[in-house]
Formats: structure tokens, sequence, C-alpha cells
């Protein structure tokens, strides 16, 4: 691999991880325009697995605004990020897939307690990217949520 080639993986990897990072701050601060924005034009995300939906992306921004109303407090943390680059139309690193675990607590809206979180979900998110004309943009997003500690005053209703 030539020190050009080497340097043009690092700033896509770079790019990817700024991509994963915007994606959880969008999430976390409820920036749904932000959000919408970082999907290519036929993006989807798939979170089935926590309780969600599963369809295009505003569709899904439209669903986590109504069902994170209930947390004042997330805080996405997104971990042991595993990227590989692929290849569309024979041209190299047009496509990256990253498989990534995330932590995520969360604390009720109204909550005078403590300050701790409410309740602690973990698993991990498959992302799948594609370099647009403007940069990378996610295609898919899905969640596969493996536990969930909820709050001791009994579980937490999913609105719909």
């Amino acid at each position: 691999m030539t020190q050009r080639m080497e340097l043009a993986t690092v700033m896509d990897r770079l790019a990817v991880d700024e991509l994963v990072t915007e994606y959880a701050v969008a999430v976390d601060d409820g920036d749904w325009a932000a959000y919408r924005a970082l999907f290519t034009a036929d993006g989807r995300a798939d979170y089935r697995s926590a309780g969600g939906i599963e369809g295009e992306a505003g569709q899904v921004a439209g669903w986590l605004a109504g069902s994170l109303e209930l947390f004042a407090m997330r805080q996405h943390l997104i971990v042991n990020r595993h990227v590989r680059f692929g290849i569309l139309d024979h041209d190299t690193g047009d496509t990256a897939r990253v498989r990534a675990d995330y932590l995520n607590p969360m604390r009720f809206a109204g909550d005078g307690g403590s300050g701790a979180p409410d309740l602690v979900c973990g698993g991990r998110y498959a992302f799948g990217l594609l370099r647009t004309a403007e940069g990378w943009r996610l295609r898919e997003v899905v969640v596969e949520e493996r536990w969930r500690r909820m709050p001791e005053r009994g579980p937490v209703a999913v609105p719909e």
C-alpha cells in the first residue's frame, strides 16, 4: 500500500468515526434534523430489538423524538468500533461497515432523584455507510440491544 493510499484510509477512518459520533450526539441531544441529515436519501434504521420500529430515517427520527421525550438525560457511549471498508462499483472504499458496542444510561424527565440513571441498556450497533458527494452518510443503522436494567419503580412504557 502506498503512503497516499494509507493516508486516504486514515482520513476515511476519521470521517467514519466522526459520523458515528455525530449520530450519538444527535440522538442524545434530540437534534432530529441533524439525525436525518446523517443518512443517505434511502437510509434506514432498525430499533426493533430495543422495542422500537424499523423504517426510513425520517420516520424513525419521529418515533425516537416521541419515545425519548421520557428521558431528560441520554448519553450514548459507542465504543469498540470495528471498521471495514468495502467495494462498490469496483472502486475501493466507497462503503464501510462499522460494528460497535454501546452503553446508554438515561434518566427520566422530572426525576428529582440522585442524578443517577433510571434506565441503562447496552448492546451493539451495525452501521452501513456510503461515501456520497457530501461525504460519508449512514445507509443503515441496526440496533441489537443485548441487555437492559430497568428502574426499580417499574418498567418504562415506550410509546409506539
